[in-house]
């Protein structure tokens, strides 16, 4: 499969407005929230809106399941990329990793400021004793080097074998991420179990190509 470069522009405005539609969703849910008297967690009207009757809880999961959509998505471009031979679709895979790391970090900002109203106190107690925060954290902080490096110019600086070492945390990020939503939900919610399975197969896929390309590797080397 080839895209023209036309095609490949479309995809690319496709692929950047179906990300940004469900943040503007709910910054959109937020302003009429807000135009119904919203102020500091007390809506003085029964408009809720689609942020149900809790939306700071409701805002920090919208956003939290999103990021890890994203997340998944972009750990499936090359499994994607090789078994329908489109390449082409690798070079997205930058801009699905940011919007996912945007996402994260609004889904953390939400929890600080909307939830604990920046109680670093509260925050720290919660990273250390809530072990799906504990997880969240991790991903985050693991997310960060990432996204800082995912441009060319630092695949200059540091060197291809570096980077590519950097960026293989998404094989961390992904169980720990898709861990933290399923110690998250309430009661037997089947969604935590159906990523949790995503990112098995995902990682499964990334494990076969990597023994196919090893097993490649040394026939070519033996028969030469």
């Amino acid at each position: 499969m080839k895209l023209t470069k036309q095609q490949r522009r479309g995809l690319w405005w496709i692929l950047m407005i179906g990300m940004a539609l469900p943040l503007s969703w709910l910054l959109y849910n937020w302003a009429l929230a807000v135009d119904e008297g919203f102020n500091l967690g007390y809506l003085t009207s029964l408009g809720f809106h689609q942020l149900t009757a809790n939306p700071i809880e409701y805002t920090n999961r919208f956003l939290g399941d999103w990021a890890l959509r994203f997340l998944l998505a972009s750990l499936a471009v090359t499994p994607l990329a090789r078994i329908f031979k489109f390449n082409q679709l690798v070079a997205y895979r930058r801009m699905i990793g940011l919007w996912a790391f945007a996402y994260v970090s609004i889904h953390l900002s939400s929890y600080i400021v909307l939830d604990q109203f920046f109680d670093w106190g509260e925050i720290w107690g919660d990273i250390l004793k809530r072990n799906f925060i504990t997880l969240g954290m991790i991903s985050f902080t693991l997310l960060i080097p990432m996204a800082f490096t995912s441009t060319k110019g630092w695949i200059k600086r540091l060197g291809a074998k570096v980077w590519k070492r950097i960026h293989k945390a998404i094989y961390v990020v992904a169980p720990l991420a898709s861990a933290h939503y399923f110690m998250m939900a309430k009661g037997n919610q089947l969604d935590p179990k159906i990523y949790i399975g995503i990112v098995a197969v995902l990682l499964g896929i990334r494990v076969w190509f990597y023994y196919q390309d090893k097993t490649k590797a040394a026939n070519r080397k033996a028969a030469a």
